[in-house]
């Protein structure tokens, strides 16, 4: 007897039997068992899913001698005809073949004649969205109302194409991709039966290669067992594959944590020695980050116990941000490989950014020093960060009172002694790394308002810049030239012009418009209080944005400061209000300039025209 292949040969002869498809076997064995019998069903699902093999049950059912059942015997004459393909009353048409609409007509006059050994006639059309247009309207009628002998099963992988006037005729199921522990089970049951010894991890690898179809597993457990001589070990299926077998991944994601590039690499030149492809190199290993993650935030997901132990492991030693980086250079890896010079290239080139960017992980010190986590992993390398500065005393000193005018020069002129640093040292004070001592900057905010941002940095101290404001509000915006001294500064900013202070930063884009939609609450030593109205408080959430205006604010102030910005309404004319009401005046002061010009005044009433005042642009 010729050998039958182990797709014919375990091609499951009962609902019993059938694998992942348990919606369709509830509904359709409800139907048999209640008498519900539709006229016409459809299959739609990928490859390999069971669409052939339900319908072949499906004829069972309704043609066992045993009466119509959703557990046909097996044994009888009916059931038997059917597995074997040569039931009468059981037609099996390829629509890739038989497309057109003469074939359709001779399938439909055949379908008026009753059954001649079974109970119903069942046309099994497969591939149905082949049809042509005319094919599908021939069998409009019949398939609405055929006779009461007659059953239609359509099959299909892809009912897009398929119209809706047929679909609407139908009860439709969706076949679902078999999942690969399904797989696994189904082809560890065959192989016990067959007696032919195998690997776990073999099994696991032919299951990821069938991409959801059991047809296509077995085909490939057929092409195993004659590699492996009889046997389906898991290296012999990983060079029948060419895929990477799961210690090259774990290899890599050890390597990845390990901060270890040169182990990583010699992965990749062994996948080259014996020439394994790259691009499913790089979605195997999308693949374990994706199992990574989800062992991190859902571990129950995982339904195998061991490999769950040892992701476990291997999550442990990542932050899930870092995950979600990898995940995403993996994936655009692999799409950027036919870019690449050569396949290698590109593969290596995705490890060295997988090194590369790393970002800032917890725990780290802020000025470049690492800190090992608890388990004694490696963390990732930090991103560079702008050393903190301790503002300077002549900042942190009390204000002033604006009655005493040599009070500032005098504070100024000398800085104060201490037993550390000689009164003639105005050398700046190192770096403030210690939180606690930041801690003494930290502004107070009122509770009434809503905080949208308060840096944790300052920036570098600027150089001395005199405000351009007076501590008086009808003063002119620009300072006199004798007051060239930062200590005025400590006078002016209890009664500053922010409109004043927002054209000298001479700021632009974002930053500009963020400092002209702010009004200025108080200015303190080491704090600048902006309030922002609440429609405009998009304009804070980009960090860059606030980082700018603070290192504007301490170039102008000539001092290092924060900037503080609250949500709330606001009380006073900010500059971008102050500025729209200027743009109007201007407006209306061209339109009237041109309504009073002779020459526009005889165009208007020789010709009856009119003045468009939006077309208006007053003259810089």
């Amino acid at each position: 007897m010729s050998y039958l292949v182990l797709a014919r040969k375990w091609r499951p002869k009962s609902f019993d039997t059938l694998v992942g498809q348990e919606h369709v076997v509830r509904a359709l064995s409800h139907a048999l068992a209640t008498g519900r019998l539709h006229h016409a069903w459809l299959f739609t699902g990928t490859r390999g899913v069971g669409k052939t093999t339900i319908s072949r049950i499906l004829a069972k059912a309704l043609n066992c001698e045993t009466g119509v059942t959703a557990t046909p015997c097996g044994v009888c004459s009916s059931c038997q005809e059917i597995d074997a393909g040569r039931f009468v009353d059981y037609v099996e048409m390829d629509a890739a073949s038989n497309r057109g609409v003469d074939d359709m007509a001779s399938l439909l006059d055949k379908a008026a004649y009753a059954p001649t050994r079974g109970r119903y006639k069942v046309y099994m059309i497969d591939e149905v969205h082949q049809l042509t247009g005319h094919a599908f309207n021939a069998m409009l009628k019949t398939l609405e109302e055929p006779p009461a002998h007659m059953k239609f099963i359509l099959a299909t992988t892809d009912p897009q194409k398929i119209p809706v006037t047929v679909l609407s005729r139908c009860l439709q199921f969706n076949l679902k991709q078999m999942p690969p522990g399904h797989i696994v089970d189904h082809l560890s049951r065959i192989l016990e039966q067959e007696g032919v010894p195998f690997e776990a991890g073999a099994l696991r690898h032919l299951a990821r290669g069938a991409n959801g179809s059991m047809r296509d597993a077995l085909s490939l457990l057929d092409q195993a067992i004659a590699h492996g001589a009889g046997r389906v070990e898991e290296q012999g299926v990983r060079d029948m594959l060419g895929s990477v077998g799961e210690d090259q991944l774990y290899a890599l994601v050890e390597g990845l944590a390990d901060q270890d590039l040169p182990a990583m690499l010699a992965v990749a030149d062994e996948m080259q020695a014996r020439s394994l492809s790259f691009e499913a190199a790089l979605q195997a290993f999308a693949s374990l980050l994706h199992r990574l993650a989800l062992t991190q935030f859902a571990p129950q997901a995982i339904t195998d116990t061991l490999e769950r132990a040892q992701l476990e492991a291997l999550a442990a030693r990542f932050e899930p941000e870092f995950l979600q980086l990898a995940y995403q250079i993996a994936i655009h890896g692999r799409d950027d490989l036919p870019l690449a010079p050569d396949p290698y290239a590109g593969f290596t080139m995705t490890l060295l950014r997988l090194h590369a960017f790393r970002p800032e992980m917890p725990g780290e010190a802020r000025a470049g020093g690492a800190a090992a986590p608890a388990g004694g992993a490696p963390r990732a390398r930090p991103l560079p960060t702008t050393p903190q500065v301790r503002p300077t005393q002549a900042a942190a000193a009390p204000r002033a009172h604006p009655a005493d005018p040599a009070a500032p020069r005098a504070a100024t002129s000398a800085p104060a002694a201490t037993p550390r640093e000689p009164a003639s040292d105005p050398e700046p004070e190192p770096a403030v790394t210690d939180e606690s001592e930041q801690g003494a900057f930290e502004p107070a905010f009122d509770q009434g308002y809503e905080q949208v941002f308060e840096p944790d940095f300052a920036p570098p101290a600027p150089p001395p810049f005199a405000p351009p404001y007076s501590s008086a509000p009808q003063a002119s915006p620009h300072p006199p030239a004798s007051v060239p001294d930062r200590s005025a500064v400590a006078i002016d900013e209890a009664r500053a012009d922010w409109h004043a202070m927002v054209d000298a930063m001479r700021l632009g884009g974002l930053v500009r418009e963020l400092a002209q939609q702010c009004e200025l609450i108080g200015i303190d030593p080491a704090l600048v209080r902006l309030r922002l109205p609440e429609t405009h408080k998009h304009l804070a959430s980009m960090q860059s944005t606030r980082d700018k205006l603070q290192e504007a604010l301490s170039a102008l102030l000539g001092r290092n400061v924060k900037a503080g910005i609250e949500i709330g309404a606001v009380a006073s004319e900010t500059p971008a209000q102050r500025n729209q009401v200027e743009k109007q005046r201007r407006h209306a002061e061209a339109v009237a300039a041109l309504e009073a010009d002779p020459f526009v005044r005889e165009v208007i009433e020789r010709f009856d025209a009119t003045l468009v005042a939006s077309s208006v642009k007053p003259l810089a």
